[in-house]
């Protein structure tokens, strides 16, 4: 079945939201609701897909301030991961610290994902969970073998990693996440991350500085 991937980076930090539609059924998965839900849904719309499902790679304001507006418009189920709980409540007041003025309140979650992989099905899309900690305690990247690409959400980007100093995060473990999870896929993987442009599993491996200086 024909699948296609629509990238929308959207909001405050430039972060992108994944859309993956199944072109014959129309039906539509959205990794991370980042912002500007009007934007999601028209686009969404346009293409005459419907959502079925809202995942979040993790609960930073950047990768969900969309997500009540989604889910409440579309109907469609959000799943986070149960450590990533504590950065999604009382957004809005996280809001106030980070910019001084709130933030809308975030979606609740339909389901609490936890660290055991599991696969994640809608329709002829199957998505592998692959649990990352470090830049988030209940950071989830989605793997997509049929389709030989990861979506790796703030772990691992294309020249970089994903920032540590946040409550929370923790390097060893980020670097473990990356190397235990991201790097076993294989160097011919398209990783799809959170902020920036795509690159491979390969590429990173052979140039990212950050995982060569890592010992």
């Amino acid at each position: 079945m024909p699948h296609v991937i629509h990238t929308l980076t959207l909001g405050l930090v430039e972060t992108n939201c994944y859309l993956i539609a199944d072109t014959d059924t129309g039906d539509c998965i959205m990794i991370d609701p980042v912002d500007e839900p009007q934007t999601l849904l028209d686009h969404i719309a346009q293409h005459g897909w419907t959502l079925r499902l809202v995942l979040a790679t993790h609960g930073h304001f950047d990768h969900v301030l969309a997500s009540k507006a989604v889910v409440e418009a579309s109907g469609a189920p959000f799943y986070i991961h149960a450590a990533d709980l504590f950065w999604i409540e009382n957004l809005p007041e996280r809001g106030l610290r980070w910019i001084g003025q709130p933030f809308p309140e975030a979606a609740t979650p339909t389901r609490l994902l936890t660290d055991a992989p599991e696969v994640i099905t809608v329709g002829s899309i199957s998505l592998h969970t692959l649990f990352t900690p470090g830049h988030a305690p209940g950071h989830i990247a989605y793997h997509w073998p049929a389709q030989n690409l990861v979506f790796s959400g703030d772990a691992l980007f294309k020249g970089s990693i994903g920032r540590t100093d946040l409550p929370g995060s923790d390097y060893e473990t980020l670097m473990r996440s990356i190397f235990d999870k991201l790097l076993t896929l294989g160097d011919d993987t398209k990783v799809l991350p959170g902020h920036g442009g795509a690159t491979t599993i390969g590429v990173e491996r052979r140039t990212n500085p950050f995982l060569l200086s890592y010992e």
